[in-house]
């Protein structure tokens, strides 16, 4: 019921903006439309203002979060190195009280990490998100990951920043279009700032979110992206995230070794998910009640690990960083991946708000630098020849390699996001060296998720939450139809301009075709019907040329490996189009119809499954 009434609330609020401040909306907008036409700006250039004032502001937020994060954890856990055992038991379970409480309290909207929230935003709500929900995802974010629970700032900071642009896209009175476009805006600004990584955030909107590419969806993301990332370091520096060991690929056999990171990789994500989904659905079914108690339960596992393996609590980007510096040993890497799979796994069944970016990378870093590390001193310490010389120079850097490839096998293996997982390292790294062993090791991985889980995380936690939002890889993986599926041979008789209407008339008086293509001069076609060649005769005209009684008039063309949707744009009102060769307008390779079109979809349709038997 408390879901139905947030989203009539939504509906409610999304029909009907003006009730929402309209005097400083109104105020507002006169301002930038001041200042628009001062700079002589249209409402396109308009547009992109507002995405540098987002990221403005989605910088500045996302500054506070990582402050307010840091301020959390040194107040609950303490600022040493190895927090007393009391502390990390205490902490995650007490913070999971609290953050359960003011979500099923205050903020029902917070659950999940925020990337299918944006994404419901701008396909279901038309780019609405409460600013509520941006106060809400910092305060119990900051509470969530500065207790210890195993998740991360970077997808909460995405929707905060999508809620920063729906709430300021609202003020500006922006269209219902504008409005679903502001949203992703916002995203990727708030992404940027919290990875110090522009371009990552770009890819990711644009790969996970949008699922699109067009100029001015892109200038005003890349704009939004920019401006936030001039804030967070502003503020914070701009040192990267990660102190990157500096990378050379030795010898081409050392790819075979990243293969069996991508391998390696590629299983450790199967798992992540299937607990994910496993887990999920059946926590979600449990009363009501128990979903206070949810995060804490979790928190109290949580705190059992971090007495042991205190690394895995929180985002873990210093354990990251000291991962690829060589100061773990395979064992200790290998249990602190193995161990942060669960801590993550159980955080987000949980309902805890919070992110998958910082432990998916956490997780990655520690299994490739166990790879790395096994390969070099376990199973490679003293071979001569080319794997000796391999494995031989620069051990520490090279496991550190090892870890940064880790980090994007595991993102492209979970998120399956293969594009933001390649320039995410090379972002990371500041190396194109890596790129060869990044694309090898992501690829394996992604393709080994693929194959055993057909399903991407996101879209399963959509379909777990009821919603059926758009599969960004479902669309990437669709096989476009062709004009050359559908289109038939030039049958029948094709004119030609010169030829008057009884020549033409002769030609087609025994076919069963009722319109036909006329070649005219340079490439242009177009057509003519028997009517209308009967009635030119009736008038006298039976001597007339074709291009005398068709005047100007011509058919748009199509090529063979055009895509069905262009012929369905092109065709109009037209019975029939001529399908040409490209270097030669003249050479006539079929005709189509939308007939043939429709033909083809047809034969292409998926049957719906039987309707279940009723009580």
């Amino acid at each position: 019921m408390s879901d139905a009434v947030n989203n009539a609330e939504t509906r409610v609020a999304v029909d009907a903006p003006s009730q929402e401040v309209p005097d400083l909306r109104g105020s507002l907008r006169e301002r930038l439309a001041r200042i628009s036409r001062a700079v002589w700006m249209g409402e396109d250039q308009l547009f992109l203002l507002v995405a540098v004032i987002i990221g403005l502001f989605s910088g500045l937020v996302v500054v506070c979060f990582h402050i307010c994060i840091d301020w959390v954890r040194v107040s609950v856990l303490g600022s040493s190195l190895q927090p007393s055992a009391l502390r990390v038991l205490i902490a995650p379970t007490l913070g999971g009280l609290v953050v359960a409480y003011l979500v099923m309290r205050f903020f029902p909207r917070v659950r999940g990490s925020g990337v299918n929230q944006t994404k419901a935003a701008v396909y279901i709500y038309d780019g609405y998100i409460p600013f509520s929900t941006v106060i809400g995802k910092f305060v119990t974010c900051a509470l969530a990951i500065g207790t210890g629970q195993s998740l991360g700032p970077e997808d909460p900071a995405l929707q905060m920043g999508a809620g920063i642009a729906s709430a300021l896209g609202r003020r500006l009175r922006f269209s219902r279009e504008k409005l679903r476009l502001v949203a992703p805006v916002g995203a990727a600004a708030g992404l940027a700032a919290a990875f110090n990584t522009p371009i990552t955030a770009v890819l990711f909107v644009i790969e996970e979110v949008i699922g699109r590419w067009s100029a001015g969806v892109l200038g005003a993301v890349v704009l939004g992206s920019v401006s936030s990332v001039v804030v967070e370091r502003l503020f914070l520096g701009e040192a990267p995230l990660f102190r990157v060991p500096p990378y050379h690929l030795q010898h081409p056999l050392e790819l075979f070794t990243y293969a069996i990171v991508g391998l390696v990789g590629g299983v450790a994500s199967l798992g992540f998910v299937k607990l994910v989904a496993f887990a999920r659905p059946r926590l979600k079914a449990l009363p009501r009640w128990t979903q206070y108690v949810q995060p804490a339960a979790a928190g109290i596992v949580l705190g059992f690990i971090g007495i042991w393996l205190p690394q895995v609590l929180g985002a873990g980007y210093d354990v990251m960083d000291q991962a690829m510096h060589d100061q773990f040993a395979w064992k200790m890497l290998a249990l602190l991946g193995l161990f942060k799979i669960l801590a993550t796994a159980l955080s987000f069944v949980s309902g805890t708000p919070g992110g998958m970016f910082a432990p998916v990378l956490f997780m990655g870093a520690m299994i490739g630098g166990a790879v790395g590390d096994i390969e070099q001193h376990v199973l490679f310490p003293h071979i001569p020849g080319a794997a000796g010389y391999l494995f031989a120079a620069q051990a520490s850097s090279t496991v550190g390699a090892f870890a940064l490839v880790g980090m994007g096998t595991l993102f492209a293996g979970i998120l399956r996001a293969p594009m933001t997982s390649v320039f995410m390292i090379l972002e990371l790294s500041g190396n194109y060296s890596i790129i060869i062993p990044v694309m090898i090791a992501n690829g394996i991985a992604y393709l080994i998720s693929r194959k055993y889980q057909p399903t991407p995380i996101f879209d399963l936690l959509s379909r777990q939450d009821g919603l059926d939002l758009p599969s960004m890889e479902e669309q990437r993986e669709q096989s476009e139809r062709r004009i050359e599926e559908a289109m038939r041979g030039p049958a029948g008789a094709t004119l030609k301009g010169d030829d008057t209407v009884e020549e033409a008339l002769k030609q087609v008086a025994e076919l069963p075709d009722q319109f036909f293509l006329v070649y005219r001069h340079h490439g242009v076609w177009t057509g003519i019907s028997k009517e209308t060649l009967h009635k030119a005769v009736t008038e006298g005209k039976g001597s007339a040329k074709l291009r005398t009684i068709l005047g100007n008039t011509r058919l748009p063309h199509l090529h063979p490996d055009q895509t069905l949707e262009t012929a369905l744009r092109r065709m109009g009102d037209y019975p029939l189009l001529p399908v040409v060769h490209r270097a030669d307008f003249s050479q006539l390779e079929g005709v189509i119809s939308l007939q043939d079109v429709l033909k083809i979809y047809r034969s292409a349709a998926v049957p719906l499954p039987a309707l279940p038997e009723e009580g």
